[in-house]
């Protein structure tokens, strides 16, 4: 069986009439036999296939230069470029691109190196049969996807930074900002919660800023939810 050159796009299955085209996956890694083994395990699913391939992270990041792909799927140890570099190389190239990171490792440094470099997920190698497919299909609805191991490390390392005091286990918001959350979200103008907080217009534009930033929201919508699921105001 030919074995294509790492960087050799391949064409994705013309999908079939009244049907979503699949997800364009590029798929690295420095072994072809463990490309082979992957490959088999996505392109075997309708709505997902892979389109190029390569073996290391500098050859990902060409390949990810010349073909247009959805979701990249990374080896976390390859030469030249490794995939946690790979990533933060394509997160900036393709800000819209998902990436997974595929690995051996079950590490607690790998698992936070690569979510910090820009990945959605962290796919283990020994279980790539049951997982990999649901880890694609999740990062392409933009969910991250961790296998339970590593739901457990980013649960304890968040009780240990509570109990040294480097997180706020009860509050990430202060009192006065969930003032200006609850208003926000009913509808007010910065005008009106000026005036009924007794600020300046300026602090409530600081104060909301501040707030968006904090939460990792964008607009009056995503407060107003954020309000409700934490009982700010009535649903």
């Amino acid at each position: 069986m030919h074995d294509p050159t790492p960087t050799e796009p391949t064409e994705a299955p013309a999908p079939s009439p009244g049907t979503a085209a699949p997800i364009r996956i590029l798929l690295a890694d420095d072994h072809a036999l463990v490309r082979r083994g992957v490959r088999l395990i996505l392109d075997r699913e309708p709505d997902l296939a892979v389109v190029a391939e390569a073996g290391d992270g500098a050859e990902a990041i060409e390949a990810a230069r010349n073909q247009e792909i959805d979701l990249a799927v990374l080896d976390i140890a390859m030469p030249r470029l490794t995939g946690l570099q790979a990533t933060r190389e394509l997160a900036a190239l393709k800000p819209g691109l998902r990436i997974l990171m595929l690995t051996m490792h079950d590490n607690e440094q790998y698992l936070f190196q690569a979510l910090k470099a820009g990945a959605c997920g962290y796919v283990l190698k020994s279980v790539a049969d049951r997982d990999l497919v649901a880890a694609c299909r999740a990062a392409m609805r933009n969910e991250p996807f961790l296998y339970p191991g590593a739901v457990t490390a980013l649960i304890r390392t968040y009780l240990d930074r509570v109990r040294h005091g480097e997180e706020d286990s009860d509050q990430l918001l202060t009192p006065r900002e969930e003032e200006v959350v609850k208003l926000v979200a009913e509808g007010h103008s910065s005008k009106e919660i000026a005036e009924m907080l007794f600020i300046s217009v300026k602090t409530v534009h600081r104060h909301r800023s501040n707030i968006l930033h904090k939460l990792g929201l964008h607009d009056r919508l995503e407060l107003a939810r954020y309000a409700i699921r934490a009982g700010l105001i009535e649903p």
